[in-house]
């Protein structure tokens, strides 16, 4: 069956092309009723039970699971940003001086402060890869990150595809580059999972961490993380009731149980049972599971196909789709066009973008349509030098 625009799950407006998603998800309809319910919850408190605080949980981690292939979905830990889960993996990778963490060039702060610190207070190599090729830039950045890894490497910090302008980096080859050489892979999803494809199986990382408000279409300040079995007796950064053993015998918890529950319960964020939050984020990813992550990149390629290439005649330069995803690219301008003006237009005409550098990040979805990409085009037309001279 074709994959058919999903606009009226949303609540966008029919004059406004939100292709814009790389900066913040929309709701869906049906997550923000969820929303207003749960957050009412709270006005009757007599009526939470106990196990209020431990099933959601399970089931969020169950369906998160699911997306990205993870059998033991105890593995997974609810985290409430980006840098809580990057912060937890440096936390439990002994680093020490001579070794060096290999990170990419423009990469989101999150996953590069964390890292920076330790390096610095170690004594390690903060080593940062760059490629600033026109051409096959995708390919010779890979090449790049891949030549990079030596026998002194202990960890590559990277994302699936960057956030300025989509490039995707080729986790299973530097899955095997890391193995060879004893060193761990972190990975940021936050601008991937919930759009493109996702498998743990596959792609064999150490820890996956996750920002919920992006692709996943879930609320702010809320996210997950996977954390595989090299972390499984490390410790965590705050100690909350809820990571130990048996917490849910309310009765006991002045035992002061020593134990912690098994895998990577102990890595969630105290409070970690957000009656709110949690909600919300179970429906927006049981929406992802349903639709198919490969169905949402088919559809975002569909849409997209025909103004990429009239963009790119234009003379703006966009990467080959083999090292992109087709629900977020970049347009380097170059000299093709004028920028304010594009600017302009993006405004006249209700088309929201991200400006990252000297390149335009386009990032649609599921709502967006090919309606949407001719006005896009449009804009493009009207600030191209060309056409004025």
């Amino acid at each position: 069956m074709e994959f058919t625009c999903q606009k009226d799950k949303f609540s966008i407006p029919h004059d406004v092309s939100y292709i814009n998603c790389a900066y913040m998800s929309p709701n869906l309809k049906s997550v923000e009723e969820i929303g207003k319910i749960s957050i009412s919850k709270k006005s009757l408190p007599y009526l939470v039970q106990p196990s209020d605080f431990f099933a959601p949980s399970e089931k969020l981690k169950k369906e998160f699971a699911k997306l990205i292939n993870v059998k033991e979905h105890q593995r997974i830990a609810i985290i409430p940003s980006a840098s809580y889960g990057i912060a937890t993996a440096v936390k439990n990778i002994d680093i020490q001086k001579g070794q060096n963490i290999i990170g990419i060039e423009g990469q989101f702060p999150s996953n590069y402060f964390s890292w920076k610190k330790k390096a610095d207070k170690v004594g390690a190599e903060m080593r940062i890869i760059s490629d600033n090729s026109i051409q096959h830039r995708g390919r010779n950045w890979n090449d790049a990150i891949l030549n990079a890894i030596d026998t002194s490497t202990v960890v590559v910090a990277i994302p699936h595809v960057h956030w300025v302008d989509g490039t995707k980096f080729d986790l299973k080859a530097i899955r095997k580059r890391t193995n060879e050489v004893g060193a761990y892979l972190i990975v940021d999803g936050t601008q991937s999972v919930g759009a493109l494809p996702f498998d743990i199986e596959l792609f064999d990382v150490d820890a996956l961490i996750c920002g919920g408000y992006k692709w996943l279409l879930g609320p702010y300040s809320l996210g997950l993380a996977y954390f595989n079995h090299k972390f499984d007796h490390g410790e965590p950064l705050e100690e909350n009731w809820l990571a130990r053993k048996d917490s849910d015998n309310f009765a006991k918890l002045v035992d002061y149980e020593p134990n912690y529950k098994p895998y990577a319960h102990k890595y969630s964020v105290g409070e970690s049972s957000n009656f709110a939050l949690l909600p919300m984020l179970i429906e927006s990813i049981q929406q992802l599971n349903t639709w198919g992550q490969e169905n949402i990149q088919s559809y975002c390629e569909n849409i997209s196909k025909k103004a990429i290439q009239q963009i790119s005649e234009m003379g703006g330069n966009i990467e080959s789709s083999a090292f992109r995803g087709n629900h977020l690219f970049g347009v380097q301008l170059g000299s093709a066009f004028e920028i304010d003006i594009l600017q302009k237009a993006f405004k006249k005409n209700n088309v929201f973008v991200s400006q990252r550098g000297n390149a335009i990040r386009i990032a649609p979805h599921v709502y967006n349509s090919v309606g949407d990409f001719e006005k896009l085009v449009g804009c493009f037309e009207e600030a191209w030098i060309r056409k004025w001279v």
